[in-house]
């Protein structure tokens, strides 16, 4: 049975491109061939700030959206997430998400598909990193980073990628694959 591989947008925000670059990946995964690639936004849970009254260790979600971001987070067992760069930082919306659940994210492996000006939103990625293992969580080394995002966009909003981009998806899938396999015997 393949990996159920969640690609999450991680952008909320009217007029972002973080849709475009995530479907462009989630159907780079389907290709791959090692997932049961599903693509997963954020913004379909209208998730507000941290509002249960427990802590998220205990797993004791009173409020719906919490139930159904815990019951999306559950179902898969590796992720990518595709986030934008602000102010050298992962949206808040990504750090809010990741911090609603805890044992669902543990011991899953994580890739980041980062996109933004010149840095290609190496900075927020990196940061989301350090975050992740706080949830257990292992992070790839291996990531794409889309510099000047909007260069690879087409007139109808589409994301066009590149020869390094590409190589730079395979090689992130093929690590999570090890990864999600190795890690399997955790989550048991």
């Amino acid at each position: 049975m393949p990996v159920k591989l969640h690609t999450i947008i991680c952008s909320t925000r009217p007029g972002r491109v973080g849709p475009a670059v995530a479907r462009w990946f989630h159907e780079f995964a389907q290709r791959h061939g090692g997932f049961d690639a599903e693509l997963v936004d954020l913004a379909d849970f209208n998730l507000p700030v941290y509002d249960e009254p427990e802590h998220p260790f205990l797993g004791k979600y009173q409020h719906e959206h919490t139930k159904r971001w815990s019951a999306s987070v559950a179902a898969a067992g590796a992720y990518v997430f595709v986030t934008p760069e602000y102010n050298y930082h992962p949206p808040a919306s990504l750090v809010n998400a990741l911090d609603f659940v805890y044992r669902e994210w543990n011991y899953k492996p994580c890739g980041f598909v980062s996109y933004g000006g010149v840095s290609g939103g190496l900075r927020a990625a990196q940061i989301a990193r350090l975050h992740v293992t706080t949830l257990k969580m292992m992070p790839m080394m291996e990531g794409v980073a889309v510099p000047m995002v909007k260069n690879h966009l087409g007139g109808g909003g589409e994301f066009t990628s590149n020869g390094h981009i590409d190589s730079s998806a395979k090689k992130l899938l093929d690590e999570l694959l090890r990864w999600a396999e190795a890690l399997k015997p955790m989550r048991a």
